[in-house]
């Protein structure tokens, strides 16, 4: 069976996948990882499947709000064949309990924002922002059909004045993402996404 397959064969279990994505080098104790864990635990608990990339920081927090929240979590994940000094790999310690495997880095994050039907950015790095902007351009190009992107955090709105004040923002590529500072709003806004999709 292949990766797309065997993700909507689980998928198919909930109303919606939601893809937890966010640094890894956040610990338990941290914000982020709280932010992302209490959200993972709040959407585990009304139903939404959870997905991650395997790995710690905040992949980790998501496989543990999803079990919290008495959900299991699905793991798209990249082995390498040797150890890559920046890339954090899979965590020993991320008990998810679906796995799929993908080829590199690029097709990991490709095949979780694919097969997902709704995408959260947590605070990260570089790594982060790559996936932010895949994200991104996939749900632009798929406007009016694009999947609902959530910044997490109100830091967003500084990087978003940012890009704006520096590149080339073409009207409406701003108001496909939507902001939410706690986990409820999250919650609140994908019922209202769910209430009113077809």
């Amino acid at each position: 069976m292949d990766q797309v397959a065997t993700i909507n064969n689980i998928k198919d279990k909930k109303p919606l996948t939601v893809c937890i994505l966010g640094g890894a080098a956040w610990k338990m104790d941290e914000e982020p990882y709280i932010q992302a864990f209490e959200t993972a635990k709040l959407l585990a608990e009304n139903g939404y499947q959870i997905v991650d990339g395997g790995g710690p920081g905040i992949m980790d927090a998501a496989t543990n709000g999803a079990h919290a929240g008495g959900a299991k979590a699905l793991a798209v994940t990249y082995h390498p064949n040797k150890p890559k000094r920046h890339y954090e790999g899979v965590a020993l310690d991320n008990n998810f309990d679906f796995e799929v495997i993908t080829l590199d880095y690029f097709d990991r994050t490709k095949v979780m924002l694919q097969t997902s039907d709704v995408h959260i950015i947590f605070k990260g790095s570089i790594g982060t922002l790559s996936e932010f902007g895949m994200t991104w351009v996939s749900s632009w190009i798929h406007e009016p059909n694009s999947k609902p992107i959530i910044l997490f955090g109100s830091f967003w709105n500084d990087i978003l004045d940012a890009i704006e004040r520096n590149m080339i923002l073409k009207i409406g590529e701003r108001e496909i993402l939507k902001i939410c500072t706690t986990p409820e709003e999250v919650l609140a806004y994908l019922k209202e996404f769910d209430k009113n999709r077809k």
